[in-house]
């Protein structure tokens, strides 16, 4: 089975800071990593090709430096990896993006299996799975906690909000992943080395390479525009009880009657 895994770099950190003059993501300074749940789907295509043979290839859009994410996931075991990075993608909202692998997809061609994380830990969207799906025209399983491959068939098991549901879908199909599915395994040494030599298997296209237009992609072609991005700012109004545990209790009663909040009788 031929697998193509989506993989982003996103900021290895929990704090995003935006610069207040720019409005942009400091990224100076803050590590990039694979983005987590694209792990799981890496980790998820490499099963699946150790137990049924095949390729896992590797896909990712991003700058120059995005290609070190492509580089761990050659490590993990995956055997080709391809990057997209041309100035005129830059800036791209999820649509623009989408359009992006899409067209990249297509261009690989044999393919039977899409893989990618549920979203990213910087976007947490969502978004990008299921669009990449709808350009290609493939049917889409989102939040797949558990996956099986038959002939010709992928079977899932995807969290709803109140239980799950087991779902069968032909080939070709794309399906996003819970970190649930599995563990991933860590680079090795050997793979890491290898794969920042001149042979190891590692392409980069650009828009030439795909022959999308400069305003099908990037901000050009985004649909979504970004006016203004800025980190809110919230004050609290703290205000300290005392006296007797009664006297508290009696004060705290008073302010919640003033902020027309019913208490229970």
């Amino acid at each position: 089975m031929d697998i193509v895994v989506l993989v982003k770099q996103v900021p290895n950190t929990t704090e995003v800071r935006i610069d207040p003059k720019t409005g942009n993501l400091i990224r100076e300074g803050v590590e990039s990593i694979i983005n987590p749940e694209d792990r799981h789907a890496l980790e998820a295509a490499l099963q699946i090709r150790d137990n049924t043979g095949g390729k896992v290839t590797v896909l990712s859009m991003g700058p120059p430096q995005a290609i070190d994410g492509i580089c761990e996931a050659l490590a993990m075991g995956a055997d080709r990896g391809i990057l997209l990075s041309d100035r005129i993608f830059a800036g791209a909202d999820t649509w623009a993006t989408s359009t992006t692998l899409g067209r990249a997809i297509r261009k690989i061609e044999q393919f039977d299996l899409v893989l990618a994380g549920r979203q990213a830990v910087d976007g947490d969207t969502a978004q990008i799975g299921p669009q990449v799906a709808e350009y290609l025209g493939i049917p889409q399983l989102t939040y797949v906690q558990k996956l099986e491959v038959r002939e010709g068939a992928v079977i899932a098991e995807r969290a709803l909000e109140d239980g799950c549901e087991h779902i069968e879908a032909p080939t070709p199909v794309l399906v996003t992943v819970l970190s649930s599915l599995n563990e991933p395994r860590y680079p090795t040494v050997a793979g890491l080395i290898d794969s920042t030599r001149p042979r190891a298997p590692i392409e980069i296209w650009n828009g030439a390479d795909l022959g999308v237009k400069a305003y099908e992609v990037g901000l050009a072609g985004s649909l979504t525009q970004v006016v203004k991005t800025f980190t809110p700012k919230g004050a609290r109004n703290t205000q300290y009880l005392e006296g007797s545990p009664a006297a508290v209790a009696a004060q705290l009663i008073d302010a919640l009657r003033k902020k027309e909040i019913r208490l229970g009788e």
